[in-house]
């Protein structure tokens, strides 16, 4: 089979309902997406494993959902309205901006959270040796690199239209924010012991420079985060223990080893002792990328914000009768990655009798649509009212679709691109002996299996093989 292509993937998510780009029927708006009705579901289905497996089966996290908007000196306290920028260089022929970093790594130049000085000494170098053109048009009239603020503001609350930086209020640009906000209330109102752990799923916004690659990297984004607070002497053995964790729930969720791999940061943040991404091979984007962000960050946020705010967020351990400010592990996962990363990793063509099948082959666990139930005929109303009997005592237990159009052949097809496990055929022989045709997605091969004995078997292919 050919590499897939960003190209494949983005007509695919398109054309069954998986992906839209926003505000279309406008013009649509630059790195922008909405999810559409297999789309939710399976970022849903994604979220939900994500939540199973931080919160449900442990009884040392809990979860929360903090705001989108917090007090504006949150964002102070963190370093993120000081420091959260990137590096930007214009092309005035084209008028394409870029972020000055990325254009330094593709001439092997490392530039990751190198100063701002330094990007443009060597931007200066190339523009001397006659080498940086514009990757867009090819000018050579490029801008030096500025620093470029991440953050998005609104005047939110403000009695005034206009925005400046006394009445601004920001986005938050990620979503641990407001777990360092709520520690202290949830300290007081469920008295967790040390160690513990607060996650939550949210939306986060950043004003990237450059915002491509389909929903890999866009402005509008969700993350998956947990804040694992503990005495400092635990960090170590904590910190590799939460890397195997998150190791582990990639297997689990049906992602070959072989597809994944580590990456340790050379470069960490001041306050970080240790960091570490889990990266995915992207087929569609030509390697290994990051999905997923292990750190040990000290005490760094705790005591930033008991500072700003004047609040206590100190720990007393009864046993050393030691008083501390915890420190914290944290695993950081994209959302909307993770998302493209199980496209990226279902889709398939095969050639079949001489044509192409395109299937997405998702795990079962995740599959948008588990069931689809299908009437031989459409015009045979015996066949259609035995089928909507099946489909709606089946979608009682699993997420289910019925499809009377058109004829097997392309119902399977649709079935397919959506990345249905198994299809249910209603016909002839069902109105005599209460039997089915279940039809395999991924080896295409049909059983007769009894109406008795659909549900339990379902049951069984779905959970062995989730």
């Amino acid at each position: 089979m050919a590499e897939t292509s960003m190209e494949q993937l983005v007509s695919l998510c398109k054309r069954r309902g998986f992906v839209f780009p926003s505000s279309e029927i406008y013009g649509g708006f630059a790195a922008i997406y909405d999810y559409g009705h297999y789309g939710a579901l399976l970022k849903n289905n994604i979220r939900d494993a994500w939540w199973k497996h931080m919160v449900q089966w442990r009884e040392d996290i809990l979860g929360l959902d903090s705001a989108i908007f917090m007090h504006p000196t949150t964002w102070v306290a963190s370093g993120h309205v000081g420091s959260f920028d990137d590096p930007q260089i214009d092309c005035r022929t084209c008028k394409n901006r870029f972020r000055a970093d990325h254009v330094l790594e593709s001439y092997g130049i490392e530039a990751d959270k190198v100063p701002i000085e330094t990007i443009n000494a060597e931007l200066e170098r190339l523009r001397h040796e006659k080498k940086l053109v514009c990757q867009v048009c090819g000018s050579k009239d490029l801008t030096s690199a500025k620093q470029f603020s991440l953050m998005v503001k609104s005047n939110l609350g403000s009695p005034t239209n206009e925005l400046s930086e006394e009445n601004v209020v920001y986005l938050r640009p990620e979503t641990c924010g407001g777990i360092y906000l709520q520690y202290k209330n949830t300290m007081d109102a469920l008295h967790p012991k040390l160690p513990f752990g607060m996650a939550q799923i949210g939306k986060a916004f950043r004003n990237e420079i450059v915002a491509r690659q389909f929903v890999f990297r866009t402005r509008e984004f969700e993350q998956m985060e947990m804040q694992y607070f503990h005495h400092p002497s635990m960090t170590k053995a904590l910190y590799e223990n939460w890397r195997a964790t998150r190791w582990e729930w990639y297997k689990a969720i049906g992602v070959p080893e072989q597809k994944i791999r580590w990456h340790k940061h050379e470069k960490l943040a001041h306050y970080a002792s240790e960091a570490h991404d889990i990266e995915y091979n992207f087929a569609s984007l030509g390697g290994f990328k990051e999905i997923e962000g292990v750190h040990a960050r000290g005490d760094w946020d705790l005591a930033q914000h008991a500072k700003f705010s004047g609040a206590d967020l100190s720990y007393f351990e009864e046993t050393t009768k030691e008083r501390f400010v915890p420190h914290i592990v944290e695993t950081s996962v994209g959302l909307n990655r993770l998302f493209l990363m199980c496209i990226d990793l279902a889709y398939t063509e095969e050639d079949v009798d001489g044509e192409t099948r395109v299937v997405l082959k998702f795990p079962h666990a995740l599959a948008p649509v588990k069931v689809a139930v299908f009437p031989l005929l459409k015009n045979k109303p015996e066949l259609v009212v035995q089928a909507r009997n099946v489909y709606v005592d089946l979608r009682k237990q699993f997420l289910c679709e019925f499809d009377d159009h058109g004829n097997i052949g392309k119902r399977y097809r649709r079935q397919d691109e959506i990345g249905t496990p198994f299809c249910i055929t209603v016909d002839f022989d069902t109105l005599t002996d209460q039997t089915v045709t279940v039809r395999d997605r991924d080896t295409m091969k049909q059983e007769r299996i009894a109406l008795s004995e659909l549900i339990s078997y379902l049951n069984q292919k779905l959970c062995l093989l989730s």
